[in-house]
């Protein structure tokens, strides 16, 4: 890189080289490892690019939050124009470079993967466009409306040096590069750290308490909350940590969320199979303790409330109707006779999900 560009990112990027804090548990944020991760961090964070300006990607997947809406008390989140909103909850940007792209399983009979929650989008690339150009989020009318903003940014000579000097007079292969390097700083370290309790406790590092214990017990037992079924919580064949998702899609049988206007079908319009409506990805549960409010329409506000509906879903009337009903999953919840104290030791064990513990890290427990 030549001195004057490095010169002006210590100037106008100092965070970004020397580090800082991020609110999840005792993590730090260290430098991205490549310049590309370190102009997709900088394209992240830059409140310049939505129109009107003041809305940046991490406006709404913000580090503190396990990369989720920062405003807890909006089961929806707010786009750069005040008072409009999107139709749904903020998910986690974490982890997300391990979503596959959407195919149809056939041993299975199930479709999986893809990114936003209906799959409508195979790559992080992708993905990284659309809310530039989304009504309700950053409002840019074009990606030539980014590239113009990116042209005339503090960092524009890096776009530069790493995508040609003549990279500015393309505008879909310049919003194709910016993509490009916001999904590479997705694909660092800070996005997928796989440091929580429970790595720890899996690498013998850490040790469950008896509640984060019986809480495990019950999230694995089929005849309990059985919630490894779709969110699997053990290394695969080849060690990878678990993901605590299988990136199938299903339809909870939530209730309607009286913000959202109109029905959403989810998977079905992505796929147009009516068979499908009203079905969701299932998310990952790494950082759930930090990514409230939950589900696609943000209906419930704590995880024990979650838990609750889960539990009782098909048995107390204070959750309402269905918005899909014909689509619910009538098999694996509603009716799961869990007792309030196997309730609190689910959402224990679901805290020790969140990365950056530190306690006794480096003093290997016995084995539980």
């Amino acid at each position: 890189m030549p001195r004057s560009i490095t010169l002006i990112f210590i100037l106008c990027f100092p965070q970004l080289l020397l580090g800082n804090t991020s609110a999840l548990k005792g993590q730090v944020h260290r430098a991205p490892a490549s310049k590309t991760q370190l102009l997709g961090e900088a394209l992240f964070f830059d409140t310049n690019l939505s129109q009107p300006p003041g809305q940046s990607c991490a406006s709404c997947h913000d580090p503190r939050f396990a990369f989720t809406d920062p405003d807890k008390d909006q089961t929806l989140s707010e786009g750069a124009n005040k008072g409009r909103f999107v139709t749904r909850n903020t998910p986690t940007a974490m982890y997300t470079r391990f979503t596959p792209p959407l195919h149809f399983d056939n041993d299975e009979g199930l479709w999986i993967g893809g990114q936003f929650l209906d799959g409508r989008k195979n790559t992080l690339e992708e993905q990284a466009k659309l809310p530039f150009l989304g009504f309700a989020e950053m409002a840019n009318i074009d990606g030539q409306s980014v590239v113009n903003k990116v042209r005339k940014a503090s960092y524009a000579p890096l776009v530069k040096a790493l995508y040609g000097e003549d990279i500015f007079n393309d505008s879909e292969a310049a919003f194709d590069a910016i993509a490009s390097a916001i999904s590479a700083f997705e694909r660092t370290s800070q996005f997928n750290p796989f440091s929580s309790k429970y790595d720890l406790y899996l690498a013998g590092a850490a040790t469950l308490s008896k509640q984060e214990q019986l809480g495990l017990k019950l999230f694995e037992a089929e005849d309990k909350g059985n919630c490894a079924a779709c969110h699997p919580s053990r290394p695969d064949k080849n060690g990878q940590m678990p993901l605590f998702t299988d990136y199938s899609y299903d339809n909870l049988g939530l209730p309607a969320n009286p913000l959202v206007p109109t029905v959403d079908l989810g998977l079905g319009v992505t796929v147009k199979d009516p068979a499908e409506n009203g079905k969701f990805r299932v998310p990952t549960l790494r950082n759930v303790a930090l990514t409230s409010p939950y589900t696609h329409n943000g209906s419930f506000s704590t995880l024990k409330e979650l838990l609750e509906f889960y539990n009782t879903r098909d048995t107390d009337s204070r959750w309402g109707k269905a918005e899909v009903p014909a689509t619910m999953n009538t098999q694996e919840l509603g009716d799961l006779k869990l007792e309030d104290e196997e309730i609190d030791a689910l959402v224990a064990f679901l805290k020790a999900l969140t990365d950056g513990y530190q306690e006794n890290r480096h003093s290997p427990s016995k084995s539980p």
